[in-house]
């Protein structure tokens, strides 16, 4: 059994899309941003967090804790508490290079099983005037996603111009990383 300790529509939905059966039980753990940790430290040591604390409760399932956050200059941006700290950070990615990190962390507390990886992807996005900014913003809702965007919007009026490195990162959950390590495990 398999469970993903996040509440993540978009990784449940990578996760259905490749065909993997899990539950979903999202982990009761504040995510936080601990100095002296660079972005994919911080990422690991959030998704760590979020497995264990499920493990705890499940000990023979599988559990997945993920962690995202984006990356610009070596700053990172979470997620945005409010519509204002959205556009703001929307403004300082406008048309700009970033990056994405997201940390996973696979525990089975029974065995005491734990495997991790962190992946990073590149993102473009095109430059936008601030009415395409907004109504971007009133399309997309981004107050539950890192650095206020969604990669998975294919619309033309998609912000990223081009992803160097995994798209299913970028959403939420690096698939194919993925996907090595739970072959592995199951080996």
């Amino acid at each position: 059994m398999m469970i993903l300790a996040s509440a993540s529509p978009r990784r449940r939905q990578l996760l259905t899309e490749y065909g993997y059966t899990f539950t979903v039980e999202p982990a009761d753990v504040e995510e936080t941003m601990p100095s002296g940790l660079t972005v994919g430290e911080i990422t690991l040591y959030n998704a760590r967090q979020k497995a264990l604390a499920v493990a705890e409760k499940n000990p023979h399932a599988l559990v997945l804790g993920v962690d995202t956050l984006v990356a610009l200059d070596g700053v990172c941006l979470g997620k945005p508490a409010d519509m204002d700290e959205a556009y703001a950070m929307l403004c300082r990615l406008n048309g700009r290079i970033h990056e994405v990190h997201s940390g996973v962390w696979a525990a089975r507390k029974a065995t005491e099983t734990n495997r991790a990886f962190v992946e990073v992807s590149r993102v473009k996005f095109r430059t936008f005037t601030e009415a395409e900014l907004r109504r971007y913003m009133a399309r997309i809702h981004p107050l539950d996603k890192a650095g206020a965007y969604a990669a998975q919007d294919e619309s033309p009026e998609s912000i990223v111009e081009c992803i160097e490195g995994s798209r299913t990162n970028v959403i939420g959950l690096p698939m194919e990383a993925l996907a090595k390590m739970l072959e592995a495990l199951h080996a």
